[in-house]
């Protein structure tokens, strides 16, 4: 087990945080991967032979550092490859590590629907379970002749490798971020379109000042709709100029909302994510002359000067934009 799946169990808006926590993985292995917006992936094997500790023991002492350093608990998982640190991570609670050897990845893996397995959407779970594949055990044993029938060559060969414990994943070193994401529940099914704005516009300013905390800017946003049938819709639009002006990105989030016409729709959430990230310092912002739209950039100065002083929940959803 050599591989690492951490979750940082973060506050709300506490993305900023995250540099730190990778610099405090990195201290162990310069081998790791952010999996915005809480997570990250870290390779142990020369920490291992360098500390003379195994990556469960190694995952004890970073959980003790990120408390003691951050005030943050953390789950984690721990493998042989990523998909089975990752899917470790899942049966993980904070403060506790999950742990699966290579010897032992057939057995957990078995039980599991096929839908749990990384990569595998919801189209290709359903073609599965319609003949009866329904968990990882049943498609580690199933001939690979069927499923490559069923799915496709390539992708068949890759399923049943899986299915069966073999993880042939690497961790990719990157760097922090490269998009941030926010989602707005709702209590019940929501029909009403006033709702489904407010949801986005208080989406809008998190996002907003979230970028707006990490000096970054984003080009394009991600609206994603979910229905109280478990279906949902996604639409991307790329923004006139990379921004993190809360007031541009609820233009653009309430343009996508429209643009699909949802009429009476039962949304479950609402959904969105800004990707593109770039630093703020390396942008560029085109004059307007518009009063009404400086005077905002003013209001959200004072307003995230307000949010570092006294928290994120200092300014009230919804006040900086109409």
């Amino acid at each position: 087990m050599t591989i690492l799946c951490v979750r940082f169990q973060l506050p709300p808006t506490g993305e900023t945080a995250l540099p730190g926590l990778l610099g405090l993985l990195g201290e162990f292995t310069p081998v790791v991967e952010a999996l915005p917006p809480d997570g990250a992936l870290a390779d142990l094997r020369g920490a291992e032979r360098y500390f003379g500790r195994d990556a469960v023991e190694l995952a004890s002492v970073i959980r003790v550092r990120a408390l003691a350093l951050y005030g943050v608990d953390c789950a984690i998982g721990a493998g042989p490859g990523t998909m089975l640190a990752r899917m470790a991570l899942r049966d993980a609670a904070p403060g506790v590590t999950c742990a699966v050897s290579e010897e032992d990845a057939g057995e957990f893996l078995a039980d599991k629907p096929v839908a749990a397995l990384p990569g595998v959407g919801a189209a290709t779970a359903r073609t599965l379970c319609e003949y009866g594949l329904d968990t990882l055990g049943r498609v580690a044993a199933a001939p690979l002749s069927t499923l490559q029938r069923l799915v496709g060559a390539k992708t068949g060969r890759e399923l049943r490798e899986k299915a069966a414990g073999v993880d042939r994943g690497r961790v990719v070193p990157n760097g922090v971020s490269r998009s941030l994401a926010t989602e707005r529940p709702f209590t019940r099914d929501e029909l009403d379109p006033a709702r489904h704005r407010r949801a986005l516009l208080s989406a809008a300013e998190e996002l907003g000042a979230r970028l707006r905390a990490l000096d970054k800017v984003c080009r394009t946003l991600t609206l994603t709709v979910r229905y109280a049938d478990r279906s949902s819709t996604t639409r991307t639009r790329t923004l006139e100029e990379p921004t993190a002006h809360s007031a541009a990105l609820t233009r653009v989030a309430y343009g996508m909302y429209e643009a699909l016409g949802l009429q009476r729709a039962r949304v479950r959430s609402l959904a969105l994510r800004a990707e593109g990230l770039d630093p703020a310092e390396h942008s560029s912002h085109q004059l307007t002359f518009d009063p009404a739209d400086d005077k905002l950039r003013r209001i959200e100065e004072v307003a995230d000067r307000a949010r570092e002083k006294f928290g994120p929940r200092a300014v009230m959803p919804g006040a900086l934009v109409a």
